[in-house]
């Protein structure tokens, strides 16, 4: 897996280069002391897998995934376990506390691999072609199964490497990427509201200004959603807001 350490600190990159050395599936691409740096890399070099710090000069962890189009899997690894909440919403595969113990740091690492490779076969199956909103889609979740009409999916969101949908009463999950899901949809309909949703705009009711720039997404069940500050311009364009 294509890899990029991003940290302020030179010593900590160091540090976790010289563990993950041990990890032959793990190949660091590029090593980013700030995230003005680390956007420019990620957004060129597309790598699979970033570890992230959080606190860091100017700008953080978090700002800088919020301006990414490209986004990696995320493992924030960070002196501070009061944003491991924060870490989790913004779907990061895991969160390691400084110093890095190795044990932990394999623990995650193994699991990434092991789901990756499920992921793999998986989306391998699976055709390119756009759908549209009166496709039907077939969903398996352990002993249960479901044939669902596009247009009754209300969004999609990413938890780990998996996908959870939304449909009438179900939340299913599936073993699938949201960068994967969204190459099949239709941008029109199904809008990317930031790095964890992607919306059926058919099923939004409402739209309010919301922090920083953003927005906030009401959907006819009641359901909000936050469309990051990044994507707000996008879905304004979108909608002729």
């Amino acid at each position: 897996m294509k890899t990029i350490i991003v940290d302020d600190e030179r010593l900590a990159r160091k540090e976790l280069i010289s563990l993950l050395a041990s990890f032959d599936f793990i190949e660091v691409i590029k090593e980013c002391a700030n995230a003005d740096e680390a956007k420019e890399a990620i957004e060129q070099l597309k790598p699979d897998l970033v570890f992230l710090d959080i606190q860091m000069p100017e700008k953080t962890g978090f700002e800088l995934l919020e301006e990414l189009d490209y986004v990696p899997q995320v493992i924030f690894v960070t002196a501070y376990d009061e944003f491991a909440i924060k870490a989790f919403e913004v779907n990061a595969l895991d969160y390691i506390l400084k110093p890095v113990d190795s044990q932990r740091l394999e623990k995650t690492l193994l699991k990434l691999k092991e789901e990756n490779s499920e992921l793999n076969r998986e989306e391998s199956k699976i055709s390119n072609e756009k759908l549209t909103l009166e496709d039907q889609i077939f969903i398996k979740d352990g002993d249960k199964c479901w044939f669902v009409t596009l247009k009754d999916v209300r969004y999609f969101e990413s938890v780990g490497n998996y996908i959870k949908i939304h449909f009438e009463d179900n939340k299913p999950l599936i073993l699938r990427s949201l960068n994967k899901i969204e190459e099949r949809l239709e941008d029109k309909i199904f809008f990317r509201t930031n790095r964890k949703n992607i919306v059926n705009v058919k099923w939004v009711s409402k739209v309010d200004n919301w922090f920083s720039g953003g927005l906030k997404l009401t959907l006819k069940t009641g359901e909000e959603i936050e469309v990051s500050r990044r994507q707000a311009q996008k879905f304004k364009e979108l909608m002729s807001l």
